[in-house]
């Protein structure tokens, strides 16, 4: 039988911990959260490998060491309400669910949102709520947030998101350029967000996320 827990450590110890993530309750959460419970059935094996894993149709899990960075990025607190966009099944959610006081997790495929939300269930992830719909739509009724976290690639961020974060808030993404990405941390002030760089990562890019073409006559 595999002893995930064993995995679960190494994960934290040789990928998690050496990428200078060093806060107690993200180190914490991703030791607690039994990553190998949200992937797919035929991925288990590879649940801690040091890799984005495939959930189907471009959309992925991701890497643990630039999913840690992100969460760390964020500066998340127990008071904080998250936006956690694209969360496939529930593991980004769960993760922050221990250091935030309560996550929306929108997935846009509806069987899988379910799957989610039982997943998290069983997890004992109570403070998550799953919002099946457009990941580029966001979920406006349970808002405005203090932190949005986006679980894959961007071209564009749709306005319809930094609208439903606070003055004040926080938002991470992993901005895509062709095959290139960087992560950039953005806070909201007076209405615009600012935007700074974070670390480079790169992630399959999101459905509603992609430039606008431009149509030359």
């Amino acid at each position: 039988m595999t002893d995930f827990s064993t995995r679960r450590r190494m994960m934290v110890d040789t990928q998690v911990r050496p990428s200078d993530v060093t806060e107690f309750p993200i180190i914490d959460a991703m030791l607690t959260v039994p990553r190998e419970a949200f992937v797919p059935a035929e991925k288990i094996e590879a649940a801690y490998a040091g890799e984005h894993i495939e959930l189907g149709a471009g959309r992925v899990v991701l890497d643990p060491r630039v999913f840690a960075k992100m969460i760390e990025a964020l500066d998340i607190t127990n008071k904080d309400l998250v936006l956690d966009i694209g969360a496939g099944l529930g593991y980004s959610s769960a993760v922050i669910a221990h250091i935030a006081e309560a996550v929306v997790a929108v997935e846009d495929d509806e069987a899988r949102a379910e799957e989610a939300q039982t997943l998290l269930s069983d997890a004992h992830a109570d403070n998550v709520v799953v919002h099946a719909g457009p990941l580029a739509a966001g979920a406006a009724a349970h808002g405005p947030y203090d932190v949005i976290v986006v679980q894959g690639g961007v071209e564009e961020l749709p306005t319809t998101l930094t609208d439903q974060l606070k003055d004040g808030g926080r938002i991470v993404c992993i901005f895509m350029d062709g095959a290139l990405g960087t992560v950039r941390l953005g806070h909201k002030l007076d209405g615009d967000v600012m935007w700074r760089f974070a670390f480079n990562g790169t992630a399959p890019l999101l459905a509603g996320f992609e430039k606008a073409k431009e149509f030359a006559l």
